[in-house]
């Protein structure tokens, strides 16, 4: 059952809070060595160096300094103004989407362990250093894939319509742009297919104790990591 302590939108916007607080703490953190540019992919870039002491994963971070927990912090930074910005509109559409055919829960497990496959993978592949809500959010579209395709009607096209110009995008982009993790973001997105048919989604099952109680242990955890990099950021500067 749909637990109503917390709504969904205040959810979000905890997630919304959770990667701009991270973000305005690496450029803090790096201080006069931010990357000023008239370049829109680089300008208010923080320093790699920052990124991975905060929890950036890829297999500098894991297989030099041992951060397993990176699958997790790597979620919430981002490493210019405007990564940060396409990420967190794509969450607030994608977000209030997923929290309506799956629930608020199921959207946040969904949102958490597809970022951490996505990095996962990425780090299987070789990348360096990877950072980013992207892998999540490609999960929240794996996720909504499935529900377009398993719920079929009037509801599962306008959803799989939705869906398929998402993709379509960051196809393109990640075509187009350099330096994009598409190992993360497929990573994520078959996660997202996975765990939307494992969870089940609200027109077949509906939200339950079980799927709230994993959901605030992940919250947990996730807060406390991002808060200690922080902190220990913070405290050897």
């Amino acid at each position: 059952m749909q637990n109503n302590t917390i709504k969904p939108i205040l959810m979000i916007k905890g997630m919304l809070g959770v990667n701009i607080l991270f973000f305005a703490a690496s450029l803090i953190l790096t201080g006069k060595n931010i990357h000023l540019s008239i370049n829109p992919f680089t300008a208010l870039s923080p320093s790699t160096n920052v990124l991975i002491y905060l929890g950036a994963s890829g297999t500098i971070p894991i297989e030099q300094y041992h951060q397993w927990w990176s699958l997790i912090t790597a979620n919430w930074l981002h490493g210019s103004l405007l990564h940060i910005i396409f990420n967190m509109i794509a969450l607030w559409h994608i977000g209030h989407i997923i929290s309506a055919l799956y629930g608020m829960h199921r959207m946040f497990i969904i949102y958490t362990l597809s970022g951490m496959a996505g990095f996962y993978l990425s780090w299987l592949a070789g990348i360096s250093v990877t950072i980013g809500a992207s892998a999540s959010i490609c999960g929240l579209l794996g996720a909504s894939f499935y529900f377009g395709k398993s719920q079929g009607g009037v509801a599962g096209s306008v959803v799989s319509k939705m869906t398929s110009g998402w993709i379509f995008s960051l196809v393109i982009f990640g075509i187009a742009v350099p330096n994009i993790n598409n190992w993360g973001h497929g990573g994520g997105f078959a996660t997202g297919i996975f765990l939307g048919w494992i969870l089940g989604y609200n027109e077949r099952k509906k939200e339950s104790s079980f799927h709230a109680l994993i959901s605030y242990l992940l919250m947990v955890s996730t807060i406390a990591i991002v808060g200690w990099e922080i902190f220990s950021a913070f405290q050897i500067r």
